[in-house]
């Protein structure tokens, strides 16, 4: 087994490095964010880095690199407010990939990768028509993180579209049903295959695994 020093990591080439520490964190879901400046110009870009930041009231997040290149989402998210984000099926993965190439701004990602946007009751920033989750969210904070630079964009839910079939009777969403895409590092897709459901786990109670 091999052990790397932050000495040594620190040593390796950029590249291997961002590959090697991008996979640290294990498998991670990926998501397009759409977003849409003031003069109409719309943007798209996958993530790998959204997070679930609560409930009540519902809350995401995403990290954004830092600003060393132009970060239009960031860009249109600071004009705006609003952002969507949305699923990435076996479908159309290689498309949702290609948005990572730095396209100038007079050029949408939509346009360019061939990835049809929809709007959805007139939520200022644009959807991706064939992702089966699609959520609308209003910016309410952006946390520096001194450490690298990073920022943490968080969004509060004003708009979920999903596919009831999918939708259990206790409001679990299946994902892996609607082949919906994970990842690992920066260029790894990976197909899900759910294990089981389980119970809510209390002290003195047996796990259960949920059927329904």
């Amino acid at each position: 087994m091999k052990i790397f020093s932050l000495e040594e990591i620190n040593k390796l080439d950029k590249r291997y490095r961002t590959n090697l520490i991008n996979c640290l964190s294990g498998l991670k879901g990926l998501n397009l964010i759409g977003t849409r400046n003031k003069a109409g110009q719309t943007n798209l870009a996958i993530f790998n880095s959204v997070i679930h930041l609560g409930a009540h009231p519902p809350l995401m997040g995403f990290i954004q690199r830092p600003n060393s290149v132009d970060r239009h989402t960031l860009e249109n998210i600071q004009e705006t407010s609003f952002f969507t984000i949305n699923s990435v099926t076996e479908e159309i993965h290689k498309q949702a990939h290609q948005t990572a190439a730095r396209y100038e701004r007079s050029e949408s990602e939509f346009g360019e990768t061939s990835l049809e946007s929809v709007s959805l009751d007139d939520f200022h920033a644009p959807f991706v028509a064939k992702s089966p989750l699609k959520i609308g969210l209003e910016c309410v904070d952006i946390i520096p993180i001194p450490a690298n630079g990073t920022q943490l964009v968080v969004g509060e839910v004003k708009l979920i579209q999903l596919d009831e079939k999918f939708l259990k009777e206790d409001g679990f969403l299946s994902l892996h049903d609607q082949n919906i895409v994970g990842g690992t590092g920066i260029d790894s897709y990976l197909s899900t295959k759910e294990i089981a459901r389980y119970s809510y786990a209390k002290p003195d109670s047996p796990i259960e695994i949920i059927t329904n």
